[in-house]
């Protein structure tokens, strides 16, 4: 793996981390689940150190297990009480609104 900073990362993905902060603060959420695709795993805790920058007193949690798409929730966020989960990807998923899925 290629050591890469947060600013090389955000220039090739489009990583949205004002949304995301913006988002956390609006919902309070004080545990955040985050999932990567594949590609992005391998920078998932330079991500998290940004995200802890930007914002205190939140946890977060890295999955690492499979994520295929926005259906791809994990069941363990209940017993983990996860208050907000952030997919990160290259899809929009349009469906998630009239399902009451903040994006």
């Amino acid at each position: 793996m290629q050591n890469k900073t947060f600013s090389e990362i955000n220039e090739t993905y489009d990583l949205e981390l004002d949304k995301i902060v913006r988002t956390i603060k609006k919902e309070k959420a004080k545990k955040v689940l985050l999932q990567f695709p594949e590609g992005l795993k391998q920078y998932s805790t330079i991500i998290v150190e940004e995200l802890e920058k930007r914002i205190k007193d939140v946890d977060f949690f890295i999955w690492l297990d499979s994520c295929f798409g926005a259906c791809d929730v994990p069941i363990e966020t209940e017993r983990l009480r996860i208050d907000l989960i952030i997919q990160f990807g290259h899809s929009e998923w349009k469906y998630g609104e009239k399902m009451g899925i903040i994006k």
